[in-house]
């Protein structure tokens, strides 16, 4: 079962991901980012993937936009703490080294981690949150931009095509 923990101790805020972490989780990661604004006296964000078994983009996407939101809010670069050599591959090929401090020794332990709660939103804004974290990638470097441009393309293409859909349906109904 996948879950994202959480704890805050004395100005660390630690996400540990566990399991298989995948867009179903998104919501729940654009939470805690959509949060980062309000916490004040935060000294380091730590990402614990030590139980993390897979992730995608776009929950590596939104990881990308937490460390940029935290740069901009505290001055500081989140640490990454990967010990699984595939998942770190995948970091580093994504740049990942450019925006976290990626480290696989890291010993630091956390007792009091609580679940953050599932969120369920609707499928227009968890395809919003998925086209965001996939453009947030692509503007990381230019392997991820060539990865993530059809895909990108693809999304903007249906977003627009349901836009024009609920247009047609308001003139219709009005």
């Amino acid at each position: 079962m996948s879950k994202i923990l959480f704890a805050d101790q004395d100005g660390v805020q630690v996400l540990k991901f566990v399991g298989d972490v995948r867009v179903c989780l998104g919501p729940t990661i654009a939470t805690f980012l959509a949060s980062i604004d309000k916490h004040r006296g935060v000294s380091a964000i730590i990402i614990d993937l030590r139980e993390t078994t897979g992730i995608d983009s776009t929950s590596l996407g939104l990881l990308a936009k937490i460390s940029l939101r935290s740069q901009d809010q505290f001055n500081t670069f989140p640490t990454i703490v990967s010990t699984n050599e595939d998942i770190t591959r995948v970091l580093l090929s994504m740049g990942f080294d450019k925006i976290f401090v990626v480290d696989n020794d890291a010993q630091h332990s956390c007792e009091q981690l609580g679940e953050l709660p599932a969120k369920m939103v609707p499928d227009t804004v968890l395809r919003e949150q998925v086209l965001d974290a996939h453009k947030t990638l692509m503007a990381l470097n230019e392997n991820n931009l060539l990865a993530f441009k059809d895909l990108v393309a693809a999304l903007e293409e249906e977003q627009a095509h349901e836009c024009n859909q609920r247009h047609r349906q308001a003139r219709v109904a009005g």
